[in-house]
C-alpha cells in the first residue's frame, strides 16, 4: 500500500525550452532574462571539431572532415543530451558568426541523431539585453548552412596548411614550429619591415624658417616652395646659398586666406579599429582588448541586473541599428545644447568586403554612461567601455569647426607660409575624454595686408635625417592586415599571440621585431610556399570564403583549386629544403657546472639558452648571461630574472642576494666606449629607440643613431 501511495505522488518532469550558449558567463546573464520555462546552459565553445593528433581531412574524398568529440568535452555533450531529453524545444544561441554557426550545427547534428523528433532551432542576437534576448527567442530560425560551409572551408584550409607545412619545419628546423594561412603573411610583413629598417640609409635634409617681427610678436614662416616646387635642401652649403639670396630681396605678403573647416567624427568601432585605438590609447594588447570586450559583451552585474554592456565585439561593419541611432540622438538632445545634434542620423559607408552580419560595436544602452558604470567595472573594463561609449556618441554628433588662416610671403623665388588654426565649435569633441586629442596651440597672427613688407628678424635652418618606417606594433600590424583584406575580426588577436608564442617575434617597447627563428621560418615559407604568403592570393581566399558564406561559391571547388598547386609545393620542399637543425647551435666557453662538459647555445621555445653537450646523460640547462655585472668587485653575470611586480621583465646579477644590482632595460653585448660597462636599450617618445650606458648618471654616454655619437 505504501508503495502504491508513493507512485500516486510521482509526476512527469515539466518540459522546458533548452537554450544552449557558448560560455557560462553568457548563460548566467541570459538565464536572468528568461523565466522558469527555460533552461540555459553552455557548450563551452566547440564540442565537435577536427582531431588535434592528426590532420583529420580525407583529401581524396572531396576533403571530407573527420569530426570527433573534443577531448574533455564528452561530459558536456552527455549533459546536453540529458537536458535535451526533458526539453520540448532546443534553441541554439551560439555567437552570430561563422564560428558560432558551426558550433550550433554540430550540436544540432549530435542532438538530432539522438532525438530526431525534437524541434531544434537557431536564435541570434547582437547584444545580451533583455529585449534582444526575448526578441530572438520569439523569432527562431534554421541553421545557416552556407555559413557552416564557409567555416568548414576555412578550417580545412588552415588545417591543410598547418598540418602539411609544420612537419616539414619540424624535420628541417626544430620541433614545435608552425605555419598558418594568415599567420605566415603577418610574419612576412614583419620580416620585410625589419629588413627595410636594417638596410635603410639615412638621407640628410634641412627645413628652413624665416622669423618676422610684427607688433612686438614673432611670427615663424616655413619655406614651402622654391620656384613653385617643394623645396629639397640637402646640405649646409645649399642653406647658406639660400640665406645669401634672401638677404638681397624683400619679404612681401602676397596672399591671405581664411577659411572654415569641418572635422567629422570617426565612425563607431569595428573590431580592428577598437584593437588599434586600445593599443595606442590604453596600451592594451589585441588579446587583452578582446578578452575585456568579451566580458563587457557577456554580462556585467550592475547591482539590480546582469547585462551585456556592449554589442557583439567581432564585426567589420559600421552599421548602427535604428534603435541604436534613435537612442543616441535622444541622449544627445537631452544632455547637450541643440546645436550639437545633426538634423538627421549620421550614417557611415560600408567598407568593401565587410560581412555586415553585425552592427558596429556600441553600448547596448547609451544611458549607461561610463561614469554611472564605473563602480561596477574594474579599471581595464572601465577604460575600454569608456572609449566604446565615447566613440559611439561622438559618431552621432555634429563635426568640429576650425577657423584656418594661411599667409604666403614671397621673396624672389622663395615662398614662405604662416598657418594658424583655431577651434571655433567643439562639435563631437564635447563628449570625449579618453579619446580627446590635444588641440594644437593656436597662433594669434597680427593683422596683415597683401603687398605688406615684413621685417625679417632671423633665418633658421634645421638639419634632419630621413627615418625608415617604424616597426610594426599590435595596432599597425592589425591595420596592415585589415587594409590588405587578410584575416577577419576574429583572427587578428590570435595571429599576434601565435607569433609571440612560437618565438617568431618579440615585443620591445610595443614594437614587434622578428627573431632569428622567425626570419628563418619566413625565408623557408617565402621560398617554398610563395602563394601562402602572397597578399593578393590570401585576400582572394578571404573573398572566396565570404562568397561561400553568402551562398555564391562552392567550397569544394575552392579547396580543390587551392590544394593541387599546394601539393606540388609540398613535394618540392620535402625534397629540396636543406637541413637547418643545427643552425642555431653555437659552441660557447661556458662549462657545465654538473659534469664539466662544454655547453652549447640552443634555441628553445622562449629564446636562446645554454644546454650541456652531454645530453641526454646530463640535462643541465641555464640562462645565457647578457653581460658582466658592472658592480666593482663583483664577478657575477647579468641574466633575465622573473617578472617584476607589474609583469615587467628585469635583469639582475647571478650573485644575488650578495649582489642586488638590477636594471629594467635589456643589456646589450655592445660595451660603452667611454667607461667599458655595457650599454642598455631604451625607448621614449622623444628619441625613439636608442642605446645608453648602464651607468647613465655618471658616464652619460648615449647613442641615438648610427650617424650620431654623443
Amino acid at each position: 500500500m505504501a508503495k502504491e501511495k508513493n507512485q500516486k505522488h510521482e509526476t512527469t518532469p515539466k518540459k522546458y525550452t533548452l537554450v544552449i550558449v557558448e560560455s557560462p558567463a553568457k548563460a548566467k546573464t541570459i538565464n536572468k532574462y528568461l523565466g522558469s520555462e527555460y533552461k540555459v546552459t553552455a557548450s563551452m565553445g566547440h564540442i565537435i571539431d577536427l582531431p588535434k593528433s592528426r590532420i583529420g581531412i580525407d583529401i581524396d574524398n572531396n576533403f571530407k572532415p573527420e569530426y570527433i568529440t573534443v577531448r574533455g568535452k564528452g561530459k558536456i555533450l552527455t549533459d546536453l543530451k540529458k537536458f535535451a531529453a526533458n526539453a520540448k524545444t532546443v534553441l541554439l544561441a551560439s555567437d552570430n558568426d561563422r564560428e558560432g554557426e558551426a558550433i550550433a550545427f554540430h550540436i544540432y547534428d549530435a542532438l538530432n541523431k539522438r532525438f530526431p523528433e525534437l524541434p531544434i532551432k537557431r536564435i541570434v542576437f547582437n547584444e545580451i539585453t533583455k529585449n534582444a534576448i526575448i526578441a530572438s527567442v520569439k523569432a527562431p530560425q534554421n541553421i545557416d548552412v552556407a555559413k557552416v560551409e564557409a567555416q568548414e572551408a576555412r578550417r580545412i584550409l588552415d588545417r591543410l596548411i598547418g598540418y602539411k607545412i609544420s612537419p616539414i619545419l619540424w624535420v628541417k628546423v626544430k620541433n614545435g614550429l608552425s605555419a598558418g594561412r594568415v599567420q605566415s603573411v603577418a610574419l612576412k610583413a614583419i620580416c620585410q619591415r625589419e629588413e627595410e629598417i636594417q638596410n635603410f640609409i639615412p638621407q640628410e635634409y634641412w627645413t628652413f624658417n624665416a622669423i618676422f617681427e610684427k607688433e612686438k610678436k614673432e611670427l615663424a614662416a616655413e619655406l614651402i616652395k622654391i620656384n613653385d616646387e617643394k623645396p629639397t635642401i640637402r646640405n649646409n652649403e645649399e642653406v647658406e646659398n639660400i640665406k645669401k639670396e634672401l638677404e638681397q630681396g624683400n619679404f612681401i605678403v602676397t596672399e591671405i586666406n581664411k577659411s572654415t573647416k569641418a572635422l567629422n567624427p570617426q565612425p563607431p568601432f569595428i573590431t580592428s579599429k577598437l584593437q588599434q585605438v586600445a593599443a595606442n590609447r590604453l596600451n592594451f594588447s589585441s588579446k587583452k582588448t578582446m578578452s575585456i570586450a568579451q566580458q563587457l559583451y557577456e554580462g556585467i552585474d550592475i547591482g539590480r541586473e546582469t547585462v551585456g554592456l556592449i554589442t557583439y565585439m567581432r564585426t567589420d561593419s559600421t552599421r548602427i541599428s535604428e534603435v541604436g541611432l534613435a537612442e543616441a540622438r535622444e541622449y544627445i538632445s537631452k544632455n547637450f545644447p541643440p546645436e550639437y545634434l545633426p538634423e538627421s542620423p549620421v550614417l557611415y559607408t560600408k567598407k568593401t568586403g565587410a560581412q555586415d552580419a553585425h552592427e558596429a560595436i556600441r553600448p547596448t544602452s547609451v544611458n549607461r554612461t561610463p561614469e554611472s558604470m564605473k563602480k561596477y567595472l574594474n579599471a581595464e573594463q572601465f577604460k575600454l567601455y569608456s572609449i566604446i561609449w565615447e566613440r559611439f556618441v561622438a559618431s552621432q554628433m555634429k563635426p568640429a569647426e576650425y577657423l584656418s588662416e594661411s599667409i604666403n610671403i614671397q621673396n624672389g623665388k622663395y615662398t614662405f607660409r604662416i598657418t594658424s588654426s583655431k577651434m571655433t565649435f567643439k562639435g563631437f569633441n564635447v563628449c570625449l575624454d579618453f579619446l580627446k586629442s590635444k588641440e594644437a596651440k593656436s597662433i594669434k597672427i597680427p593683422a596683415l595686408k597683401e603687398n605688406e613688407e615684413l621685417q625679417k628678424k632671423d633665418l633658421i635652418a634645421e638639419q634632419h635625417f630621413t627615418q625608415p618606417q617604424p616597426r610594426f606594433t599590435d595596432a599597425s600590424i592589425i591595420k596592415f592586415l585589415e587594409e590588405n583584406g587578410i584575416g577577419r575580426p576574429s583572427t587578428y588577436a590570435p595571429i599576434i599571440s601565435t607569433l609571440l608564442d612560437r618565438y617568431y617575434v618579440v615585443k620591445k617597447a610595443k614594437q614587434i621585431t622578428p627573431t632569428q627563428l622567425g626570419k628563418l621560418v619566413n625565408d623557408i615559407i617565402v621560398t617554398s610556399f610563395s602563394n601562402i604568403v602572397n597578399i593578393d592570393f590570401t585576400a582572394k581566399l578571404e573573398n572566396q570564403l565570404d562568397e561561400i558564406a553568402n551562398g555564391k561559391f562552392n567550397h569544394q571547388i575552392m579547396l580543390h583549386d587551392f590544394y593541387e598547386p599546394f601539393k606540388l609545393s609540398l613535394e618540392e620542399a620535402s625534397k629540396n629544403l636543406e637541413d637547418h637543425k643545427k643552425v642555431f647551435d653555437e659552441e660557447t666557453d661556458e662549462v657545465c657546472d654538473k659534469c664539466n662538459s662544454k655547453m652549447v647555445k640552443k634555441l628553445g621555445k622562449y629564446g636562446f639558452f645554454l644546454a650541456c653537450t652531454n645530453f641526454p646523460d646530463c640535462r643541465n640547462a641555464k640562462t645565457i648571461p647578457l653581460a658582466n655585472c658592472p658592480v666593482d668587485g663583483c664577478n657575477g653575470k647579468i641574466i633575465p630574472r622573473k617578472k617584476g611586480p607589474r609583469g615587467k621583465e628585469f635583469y639582475g646579477c647571478t650573485n644575488y642576494p650578495e649582489c642586488d644590482f638590477v636594471v629594467w632595460s635589456k643589456p646589450l653585448e655592445q660595451k660603452c666606449p667611454k667607461c667599458g660597462k655595457f650599454l642598455i636599450e631604451k625607448n621614449d617618445k622623444v628619441h625613439g629607440n636608442y642605446k645608453v650606458c648602464v651607468d647613465e648618471k655618471d658616464c652619460g654616454y648615449k647613442l641615438l643613431e648610427e650617424y650620431s655619437n654623443e
